[in-house]
């Protein structure tokens, strides 16, 4: 902790940016020892006007400039250093303040950012014990830098009362409402990260930090391209800051604009030649193209700085992956899984390559937290069923089988604890301002089937955390599980209106759709869409859609786009391609598109029905009918199987049959062709 000071107000609690401009204006008069006295100073005072607009890199510039013109003017190795320090480079600026010292200039002045460049380099217990050391004028920025210390080191709760003291005490202090709204966006109050960012650019305009977070904030709010105009605000002062580079050129790859990407992170290179971010988002961009090679070598590049990261493990597995290198992306992805349990898409990619490795065993025990889940995909269940035939248990790979086939999945549901009911209840009590633990205890109850007191913990949620969005998405997924779906549209609204995420957009979309609210379900997936217009369940939503609408030719548009993302392997949107194109009256490209769902996954019943109707279409009813009565065998219960069979019993003469199919599927209250299958039911009658 930091250690008490005394001082005037005004000095204790300025901003780290004011505190360094002022004490350096200070001691500007001092003339440099060098013959280019006059040269340097002049330099040396553009450098401090340029970190006061927030032109950052010109400040490093004309700081290096000044240093030139007189290599033994320890004040100008200190404004490089300060400059170093906002652009995010605490090496180069601990070297510049070691070299600053050496000069003459007063170590006790530099404490402080010393002690930033230590947290800027990872070791935030020496950054905050050099913080505590730093002298009382300076006791704003240090306070600060112990702040971020507490919030690098886990202690959130501890960082945002450290810096709420410091702003009740100085509220005008930009920098510190900035640093507020990174701690409050780490511990998912985004709401609270909102208003601090705001409040920090309102103060200070040219606070780039603040502009830079509020283009993060904007990005998880509103989508990528609202997102933007914040990191372009904060280019516009400095073109090559480079956090707003790097943040700039993941939303312009995100939003599919990968040329842009691929000039932001040049010029994120340009600003820092040793960026491993610009670096691994290039390698990003080469693999989506397919150049594993040049992707390869631009991890390389980044030196192994980025290798604990989530995004980087994913990746650097995905290329051990596609080179045979299987025991290497195990590792990475076994450490992905670990540090993020709940990460399916993980689980899955680590399941399937310990699945092909041999290890059928540990791709069962990867595997089964996601296959458990009522919401399990197909392509997991498919390798769980492998896994199983591989060890020999032929029952249950027939039961996953079964699972994989089914046309339709439960909503989804969280991963499930070990613990038992009364301990988890015991700690969420023992420590009721704890949102984790209320969370985790939420979840053994829906698990337990308590759904009700799940439902009562998560209204607890939001009062404790109104401003988290997971709070308000455990409210409506708990009003989801009780049929409340107009109480669950109304608590996902309030976490869209916080974030606008995937996860988000889908819940509310579902839950409006389930209300009967369709128009209003189709406004939010369009809002989604022109915000991420490359998000693939967005556009498999809206495909969907198109096809339900009838908007054949849109559909069509829309599932092009799609495959050639994600290529000729995917039976769900190939099927939705043969409807589409059936549906525009271009039965042959149906039936080819049918036909190659069906050798992907023959045992699915609506691929199955799909290919029926493609060869029904076609005029070929009779192995039309085959697959249609193996569609039904496979799903009886669903309606829309039994009346394409019964459309096409009728064609070939078999009434009753035909009656028999027709009645089944009226008898079904979410029927939908009820108008036409009782029209055809009277004319067999």
């Amino acid at each position: 902790m930091l250690k008490p000071v005394k001082a005037t107000i005004g000095t204790l609690l300025a901003s780290g940016a004011a505190i360094v401009s002022a004490a350096l204006f200070t001691l500007a008069a001092t003339v440099p020892a060098s013959a280019d006295a006059g040269t340097a100073r002049l330099s040396l005072a553009r450098s401090l006007a340029m970190l006061k607009t927030g032109n950052i890199s010109a400040a490093r510039n004309h700081a290096q400039a000044a240093i030139k013109q007189d290599p033994n003017w320890g004040l100008a190795h200190a404004v490089l250093a300060r400059a170093f320090l906002a652009l995010g480079d605490g090496i180069g600026a601990e070297a510049e303040l070691d070299r600053a010292k050496a000069a003459g200039f007063d170590a006790k002045r530099a404490q402080q950012l010393y002690a930033h460049a230590y947290l800027l380099q990872g070791d935030a217990k020496r950054a905050a014990t050099t913080a505590a050391t730093a002298e009382p004028r300076f006791a704003g920025y240090a306070i600060r830098v112990g702040a971020r210390a507490l919030a690098a080191q886990g202690d959130l709760p501890g960082a945002q009362r450290a810096l709420s003291n410091l702003l009740s005490a100085a509220p005008g202090d930009s920098a510190a409402w900035s640093d507020l709204g990174r701690v409050r966006y780490n511990s998912g109050d985004v709401a609270g990260a909102i208003d601090a960012a705001t409040k920090a650019g309102e103060l200070d305009p040219a606070n780039l930090e603040a502009l830079t977070l509020r283009g993060e904030l904007v990005r998880t709010q509103y989508g990528l391209v609202a997102a933007l105009p914040w990191f372009e605000a904060a280019l516009a002062r400095d073109a090559y800051y480079h956090p707003a580079l790097i943040e700039y050129a993941s939303t312009l790859g995100d939003a599919g604009r990968y040329g842009d990407m691929l000039d932001a992170t040049r010029r994120a290179l340009a600003s820092r030649p040793d960026s491993a971010q610009a670096f691994y988002l290039q390698a990003v961009l080469a693999a989506r193209a397919g150049n594993y090679d040049l992707a390869r070598t631009l991890m390389q590049r980044t030196g192994g700085t980025l290798s604990g990261l989530p995004g980087a493990l994913l990746l650097e597995g995905t290329l051990d992956y596609q080179a045979g290198g299987y025991e290497q992306a195990i590792n990475k992805w076994r450490e992905l899984v670990a540090r993020q349990p709940m990460n399916i898409t993980a689980r899955r990619l680590l399941g399937a390559a310990m699945l092909r490795s041999g290890d059928a065993q540990g791709a069962l025990d990867v595997l089964r937290p996601v296959a458990l889940r009522f919401d399990a995909d197909s392509y997991t269940l498919t390798l769980v069923a492998r896994a199983f035939e591989r060890t020999g248990e032929r029952d249950w790979a027939g039961k996953y089988l079964d699972r994989a086939a089914f046309p339709v999945r439960d909503a989804s549901v969280p991963f499930g604890t070990d613990d038992s009911l009364t301990v988890l209840g015991g700690l969420a009590n023992d420590n009721p301002d704890d949102p984790v633990r209320r969370m985790v205890f939420l979840r053994a109850l829906v698990d337990a089937g308590e759904n009700g007191q799940a439902l009562d913990q998560a209204q607890a949620l939001t009062r404790l955390s109104p401003g988290a969005p997971a709070a308000w998405l455990a409210v409506g997924d708990m009003q989801m599980v009780l049929k409340r779906y107009g109480e669950a549209a109304a608590a996902y609204r309030r976490a869209a209106d916080i974030r606008f995420d995937e996860p988000t957009m889908l819940r509310t979309v579902d839950a409006l759709d389930r209300a009967g609210h369709r128009p209003e379900a189709s406004n939010v997936l369009a809002l989604f869409l022109s915000q991420n217009p490359q998000n693939i369940a967005g556009q498999r939503l809206a495909a969907h859609w198109q096809l339900a609408s009838g908007e054949f030719d849109a559909a069509i548009e829309t599932l092009e786009g799609l495959r050639q993302r994600v290529g000729n392997r995917d039976a769900a949107l190939l099927t939705e391609l043969a409807y589409a194109y059936l549906g525009d009256d271009d039965d042959a490209t149906g039936l080819s598109y049918a036909k190659a769902a069906y050798r992907l996954a023959p045992l699915n019943p609506v691929v199955t029905d799909a290919y029926g109707w493609a060869l029904y279409q076609s005029g070929n009813n009779g192995a039309a009918a085959q697959l249609f009565e193996k569609a039904v065998a496979i799903a009886p219960e669903h309606a829309m199987l039994r009346w394409h069979l019964g459309q096409v019993y009728a064609e070939l003469g078999r009434g009753a049959d035909a009656r028999g199919q027709i009645d089944a599927a009226l008898s079904d209250p979410s029927f939908e062709d009820r108008d036409a299958a009782a029209a055809l039911l009277k004319t067999l009658a």
